[in-house]
């Protein structure tokens, strides 16, 4: 039997996530306790090759009401401006140009996989300069490019900020953030990205946690949907799947056959703590050891009364404040709990609040559980 005694005064949130069972589909978890959770593959993995591709691009915002950048600080707005006109036919020195209508932005967006030319994006507009806002701006022809540096998709159309910024710096309002926003549908796809799959001899389904007996159970689930031993796992991640010959010519029906194959998945123990934001989750099987946790406080209190002191009559002495400084200890008694051998989350909790522990003091009784190697759950400190 272990004692933990902590005294602490702290206050920050407390959260429990419920976890996943252990156990095969066909076989009866040995805890009654733990709940069994069937998900579907499309929901914790995808197939590897299908997949977004990010794009980027450097254009301007133009039509704004002077909030946009100043050029008399950022040159290369200006550089940015005298490019654009080039290319309409304009030709206008920089030091004629001193426009506050405009702000140079960046552009960002997600290429969604099997995605046609002429079909339409979302972008996502950020300014890199000085402007204010870029409420009521129009994005003007952007191309943007992938890592290849192939253009893919040219981006242009009114940027939608969901907010507001009125004022000045002295003496204004802002609603949500007014140099950042999208346009809806803004950009026209140009190239797509080929992705043949009926040249795929097989597939390959990769879990976005890596688990061995994830990735175990999710092969037996796909083996017993198809009736035949198609699934076979390389690691905690990936599964190759092997395509029949007779399913090769409609692989998108095999593929969505495959990601609505359910499975239970499965989770280590594991604590996560974030101490600047006061969170804890703790996974619904994570267990304890017997130990015994007793929890106290001692409070301290310093404060500073004045009395005056005033000469008696007819005398030359001054009238004087003098401080006087008071110390106030006290302690609270400090109360026992005492959790059994394989208490789960819900144990725990109860028992800590019964002893009148606050959120953040759970933080740190946890802490000294798993430093007494009473926790059995891996500790994780954000």
């Amino acid at each position: 039997m272990m004692k933990i005694t902590l005294r602490t005064w702290f206050s920050l949130a407390l959260l429990t996530a419920t976890g996943f069972a252990q156990g095969l589909p066909t076989k009866p978890a040995p805890d009654s306790s733990i709940e069994r959770t069937f998900v579907r593959v499309k929901d914790v993995a995808h197939f590897e090759g299908v997949r977004d591709n990010q794009l980027i691009g450097y254009g301007l915002v133009v039509g704004l009401n002077r909030t946009g950048d100043r050029v008399q600080q950022n040159v290369f707005a200006r550089q940015t401006l005298q490019n654009a006109l080039e290319r309409l036919g304009l030709s206008v020195s920089q030091e004629a140009m001193k426009p506050e209508n405009m702000a140079t932005v960046l552009i960002t967006a997600n290429l969604p996989p099997f995605v046609r030319q002429g079909s339409r994006i979302d972008v996502t507009v950020s300014s890199v300069g000085d402007a204010r806002s870029l409420q009521g701006g129009v994005l003007i022809m952007t191309p943007l490019k992938g890592i290849d540096g192939q253009t893919y998709a040219v981006a242009q159309g009114p940027v939608s900020i969901g907010g507001y910024a009125a004022g000045n710096d002295a003496n204004g309002v802002q609603v949500n953030h007014p140099t950042v926003g999208r346009v809806p549908s803004g950009a026209l796809i140009e190239r797509e990205v080929n992705v043949d799959l009926s040249a795929q001899t097989d597939l390959r389904l990769v879990l976005r946690e890596g688990d061995f007996t994830a990735a175990s159970r999710l092969v037996k689930s796909i083996n017993l949907e198809f009736g035949a031993p198609l699934a076979q796992a390389l690691d905690s991640r990936t599964v190759r799947i092997t395509i029949p010959p007779e399913r090769r010519a409609n692989m998108v029906e095999l593929m969505a056959q495959i990601e609505s194959v359910k499975f239970q998945t499965d989770m280590a123990a594991k604590v996560v703590v974030n101490e600047r934001t006061g969170t804890i989750v703790i996974g619904k099987n994570v267990r304890i050891s017997s130990v015994s946790v007793s929890q106290g406080g001692v409070a301290v209190r310093i404060g500073t009364d004045f009395e005056v002191s005033q000469p008696a009559g007819y005398n030359t002495g001054q009238t004087a404040i003098i401080p006087k400084q008071t110390v106030e200890v006290t302690e609270k008694a400090p109360s026992s709990v005492t959790l059994p051998e394989g208490s789960t989350v819900d144990e725990v909790v109860r028992g800590l609040r019964a002893v009148g522990a606050t959120a953040r003091d759970i933080i740190n009784i946890l802490q000294a559980i798993k430093a007494a190697g009473a926790l059995q759950a891996e500790l994780e400190l954000n």
